[in-house]
């Protein structure tokens, strides 16, 4: 089972059951959970004529009797406030309850307590606590997800509330599967250690009861790893279809916001990029941006087809013909519009950011030696005046991460070249950086350049020549996997918790990368699993970056260590 089929389960069986005209009331985090698998269409086909925020609904007072109110939340205790407000004056003929997580005992007594007017019909637990953005990637959409970044001690509860998030969002994953995995984590990520400690902790010991499903031959492998690991990843452009429109335009909860793109109708100011409803956006996804405009070519051909023999009406059968094929040439119609724009839109930003340019120099740093030559390309770019000042600081970062032990002084000269030509941008946050993320810090072979087997294939991938220079790149998480498919992913890099150990390779996998995961990286997933290899690999973050993002939250946790370091 895959995800989004693991949530639209969970949907149907919340909503089938139950006859006659519905509300639904969720959360901020149930309503993408729910949005991403589900469309407004396939709501009204089940009867659910409202959609709700549980806390808007408690704004009003008008009754609604008729209707029979379906809520799936999180089990917060905010949420649990709401309810027993609610079902101390209830609006609706019914309550059916759903909860995406584990209830407290405190908090079922709580709920029964309050149904004094007796309305609730059922309570349950339907564990889809996290977004599942494709079948095989899925995110926790956590706004504090800077928090990775900063030390104990600066805001302990924080640092809690972060990890209890975590663990909630990863057992889910698993209760929905059924499945209690063997855990992994990166030995010098302290927050992968902690959570994976405290998963571990819920599985085998406070609710091992819950997790005592019937054992398959070989427990799945959950593997915990930092984002910092790997920051290369999110700063790099990219130039696959589903990750550039992410990282040009922004992708949230499988839609894109285009308000800003020029005059388009209001239909089209946003728009559904979803594998699951969109058999092009499917086909496409993870083609590189050249083969895109000439299969949306091909599709805006075919739309004209189709649009010319209905220009050709001339009897009563043909009309008759039209009006039935009509909503499915809407549909069609929509569809090739909609990708029209995101790939002019996408054209015009790589244009006016002179992209292409940046872009193959950003590759050169991430996947090929060379300092002198890289030095004097990233020089030259900070010099030129048509290069934005973000795409300045992603090189110099890019740089400064691949280099910061071999050439210093040549740092020094960016830093400076950077502050003088982007001042809104101080050489600070890319030193808060490598203090991050530094060579010091992060496990696993980055570059390739410690282990002698990936030395050996970065040669020979140099000797082969490349099949396009911009997509040449392949995220740390591709090894990750490899190493797991060939048994080699060493105990010493990623401990194991407690006594449970693999004993045999194992069919599943989970890796949550603590910090958020990229586009690419689920790109590299889903090839990974298309080779049939016996494995099957699900991804998860607690947030969904783009460069912008990664920048974002980089930049919050600097802030806050700043502030903190004044106070300590």
């Amino acid at each position: 089972m895959v995800l989004v089929a693991a949530v639209r389960d969970y949907i149907n069986r919340m909503l089938q059951d139950i006859s006659g005209m519905k509300v639904l009331i969720l959360d901020s985090s149930t309503v993408s959970c729910v949005s991403v698998v589900y469309s407004q269409s396939e709501l009204l086909k089940k009867e659910v004529f409202l959609v709700e925020l549980v806390d808007s609904i408690s704004m009003s007072k008008e009754a609604m009797s008729h209707l029979k109110a379906v809520y799936f939340l999180r089990p917060t205790s905010e949420n649990i406030q709401h309810m027993r407000r609610q079902l101390a004056k209830p609006r609706f003929g019914e309550y059916h309850l759903f909860f995406s997580n584990i209830l407290k005992d405190t908090q079922l007594h709580m709920l029964a307590d309050s149904d004094e007017h007796e309305v609730v019909q059922q309570l349950q637990e339907f564990y889809a606590d996290f977004v599942a953005l494709d079948p095989y990637h899925f995110t926790l959409n956590m706004a504090s997800n800077h928090m990775y970044m900063l030390p104990a001690v600066v805001d302990p509860s924080g640092l809690q509330h972060f990890c209890d998030r975590v663990v909630d969002g990863i057992s889910a994953v698993f209760l929905a599967f059924k499945r209690r995995p063997i855990i992994r984590y990166s030995r010098t990520s302290d927050i992968a250690k902690r959570i994976a400690h405290e998963a571990s902790k819920l599985m085998y010991q406070q609710e091992s009861g819950l997790f005592d499903f019937r054992r398959t031959e070989v427990s799945p492998l959950l593997l915990i790893i930092d984002r910092r690991d790997d920051p290369v990843t999110p700063l790099l452009n990219q130039w696959t279809f589903q990750a550039m429109v992410h990282e040009l335009i922004g992708i949230e909860d499988n839609k894109v916001n285009l308000k800003n793109v020029g005059k388009l109708p209001k239909d089209q100011q946003e728009v559904v990029l979803s594998s699951e409803q969109d058999a092009f956006f499917k086909a496409n996804m993870y083609e590189n941006f050249g083969d895109i405009g000439m299969n949306i070519k091909k599709m805006v051909d075919d739309f004209q087809q189709v649009a010319k023999s209905n220009q050709n009406i001339q009897t009563i059968e043909d009309m008759a013909k039209f009006v039935d094929n009509y909503p499915e040439y809407r549909k069609m119609q929509g569809n090739v519009s909609k990708h029209v724009t995101l790939v002019t839109e996408m054209s015009k930003i790589v244009e006016e950011r002179k992209l292409m340019l940046v872009s193959q120099t950003e590759q050169e740093l991430a996947c090929n030696g060379g300092q002198g030559a890289a030095f004097e390309a990233v020089t030259n770019l900070l010099n030129n005046d048509n290069i934005s000042d973000v795409d300045r600081l992603r090189l110099v970062m890019l740089y400064a991460l691949r280099y910061e032990k071999e050439s210093p002084v040549q740092l020094m000269q960016l830093f400076n070249k950077l502050a003088s030509r982007s001042p809104k941008y101080k050489p600070g946050l890319v030193q808060f950086l490598l203090k991050q993320a530094g060579v010091d810090k992060r496990t696993g072979d980055l570059y390739g350049n410690r282990d002698l087997l990936n030395i050996a294939r970065n040669m020979a991938r140099g000797l082969k020549g490349v099949e396009n220079v911009y997509t040449q790149h392949q995220p740390l998480l591709f090894q990750t996997m490899e190493n797991i498919t060939r048994g080699r992913l060493r105990d010493v890099d990623y401990p194991y918790v407690g006594n449970h150990y693999q004993q045999a390779r194992p069919q599943e996998v989970v890796i949550f990368i603590v910090g958020g995961t990229t586009y690419e990286e689920s790109r590299s997933v889903a090839l990974q699993n298309s080779t049939n290899s016996g494995i099957r690999f699900i991804l998860g973050g607690s947030a969904l970056l783009n460069s912008k993002r990664f920048l974002k939250d980089l930049e919050e946790a600097q802030r806050i260590a700043r502030i903190s370091t004044n106070v300590l």
